[in-house]
């Protein structure tokens, strides 16, 4: 079959809309008619280099669409449902998925970066010129196909622009704290940076009925965004005394949860400087792959937890519906991530506005 998608040829270039060919079904395939996809931080990092991907490409990792077809021995989804497309696809029997360690799932670890599926080949291609995956998804076009631990179904009721931001800001977010760092009851909470993943974090405070909320943001836009989303205290993390403040709001302690959603290394530094001794620190952000990040020796000290989490400790079965329900139910904010709504010939402008740090979420609507 034949369709369009967004193809990175080189990096700093726009993409080109081009139309690509389908290979036919493997027995594990589903083929997803996409709807609508988001334009993350991530895809902008292939594009500007610093992330390095086999090309040609087809970028995207947040879509949601309806199913077309599935291979044969798909059975957890039936042509007709509606899907978001999982970035984290995994095998499930592998020496990480039998841990419970889907993120590191070796097949994905081993082929996605090489711009494969889980099979370690391809389907698409153009004019016969293999074309390359992007996380196993490669949203940004008409249709995809994914494995089917990667195609999970949601509400019908649920629209397809706020379905397929689920598949990665608004679960890495409310996933870090909720699944991720189980805040509990009560607990303070900070978050570094209010973009996409951080306004989930502080979302998922909320759901987790933290007590004080304190978000830190260099934008006064985004502070005041932050207090929408569930944060009862905001400060500018420019500030020389940020830390200071937070320990003033936190009888002097500090937080007993930080998250750093800024991708700084400032921020990746004063996560440790105003989370509490025997507190915990989960990293969400990221630099490139070979910087160095310094920290105050002292700053470590404390009996102090530091986590990474990448996908907010993603089931997605379990947990793309839940946060569907609480959407649909009033408890978790969607509509308010998405910042602008474009079609896919204007996803090169869609990125620009990224680029510039315009906006929280643009959102392709591909049909």
């Amino acid at each position: 079959m034949r369709f369009r998608a967004a193809v990175l040829d080189r990096v700093n270039t726009p993409l080109s809309i081009d139309t690509l060919e389908m290979a036919p079904l493997q027995a594990g395939d589903v083929l997803v008619r996409l709807r609508a996809t988001g334009l993350c931080h991530t895809d902008l990092e292939v594009m500007q280099g610093s992330l390095a991907y086999p090309l040609p490409i087809v970028l995207g990792h947040e879509g949601a669409g309806v199913v077309e077809a599935i291979g044969s021995a798909v059975s957890s989804v039936k042509v007709g449902d509606h899907v978001v497309c999982s970035w984290n696809p995994h095998c499930g029997h592998c020496f990480y998925c039998e841990r419970q360690l889907p993120i590191l799932c070796e097949p994905f670890t081993r082929h996605q970066p090489r711009g494969l599926l889980l099979d370690g080949t391809t389907r698409m291609t153009r004019d016969g010129e293999r074309v390359h995956h992007y996380s196993v998804t490669s949203t940004h076009a008409e249709y995809t196909v994914v494995p089917e631990s990667g195609a999970i179904p949601v509400p019908r009721e649920l629209p397809f622009d706020r379905a397929c931001i689920i598949g990665c800001g608004v679960m890495t977010g409310i996933g870090a704290v909720v699944r991720k760092a189980r805040v509990e009851p009560g607990a303070s909470v900070a978050v570094i940076g209010c973009g996409a993943v951080g306004l989930n974090c502080l979302q998922g405070a909320r759901l987790a009925d933290a007590g004080r909320i304190i978000a830190l943001d260099v934008s006064a836009q985004r502070q005041e965004l932050a207090r929408q989303f569930g944060a009862t205290d905001v400060i500018d993390a420019s500030a020389a005394d940020a830390a200071e403040q937070v320990r003033a709001l936190t009888q002097g302690r500090g937080a007993d949860y930080v998250f750093e959603a800024a991708g700084h290394k400032a921020a990746f530094r004063l996560s440790m400087e105003m989370v509490r001794p025997g507190g915990q620190v989960v990293w969400l952000g990221k630099i490139n792959v070979d910087e160095d990040v310094a920290f105050r020796w002292g700053s470590l000290m404390g009996e102090k937890r530091i986590v990474r989490s990448s996908y907010g400790d993603a089931s997605p079965r379990r947990d793309f519906p839940w946060i569907a329900r609480e959407y649909l139910e009033g408890r978790v904010k969607l509509d308010e991530l998405i910042t602008r709504r474009i079609r896919l010939e204007d996803i090169n402008a869609g990125f620009d506005d990224l680029a510039q740090g315009r906006g929280i979420r643009t959102v392709v609507e591909v049909a």
